[in-house]
């Protein structure tokens, strides 16, 4: 259950994912906190430089490898605008990080992707928890998801 913690944290990875879009990117940002409340790395997507893997999940996940313990990893918490894609969140579960909290679930994105008419990823969209079933995962964050849906409709509008 998402707690109202957790609610600065989402609204941090929403005004990353609004960077992203002024930046031209698609909009997702995510945010690591440590178990004592602090944030220790945030990101926000970066594949417009062609490099599709630039997710801010995956940008957590090698920042975490390369800086924390594992004790730390999975006693850490990942916000995020949007729930991962099965890359990310297979490099979660590899690098042994803790729970995830997302604002928005990869079924609400493929759906809205759908109404505004934008191709299929070339990777199957599915849940984490058919990635990395161990995992807490908490989400959608139904006060959020409008914010969040708003700015997909910005960036698939204006491309």
């Amino acid at each position: 259950m998402i707690k109202d913690s957790d609610m600065q944290y989402l609204r941090r990875c929403v005004e990353l994912a609004a960077k992203a879009l002024e930046s031209g990117d698609e909009p997702f940002g995510s945010v690591l906190v440590a178990a004592d409340g602090k944030v220790l790395f945030e990101d926000r997507n970066r594949v417009a430089s062609g490099d599709r893997t630039r997710h801010p999940e995956f940008e957590i996940a090698r920042w975490a490898a390369a800086n924390m313990s594992p004790e730390a990893r999975v006693a850490a918490t990942v916000y995020t605008s949007g729930e991962h894609c099965p890359m990310c969140a297979a490099a979660h579960g590899w690098v042994g990080l803790g729970r995830i909290v997302y604002v928005s679930s990869s079924e609400q994105l493929a759906t809205w992707l759908t109404d505004l008419g934008v191709p299929a990823p070339p990777v199957r969209t599915l849940p984490i928890r058919e990635v990395v079933p161990g995992v807490a995962v908490e989400g959608p964050a139904p006060s959020l998801v409008e914010q969040v849906h708003e700015l997909h409709r910005r960036f698939y509008n204006s491309s």
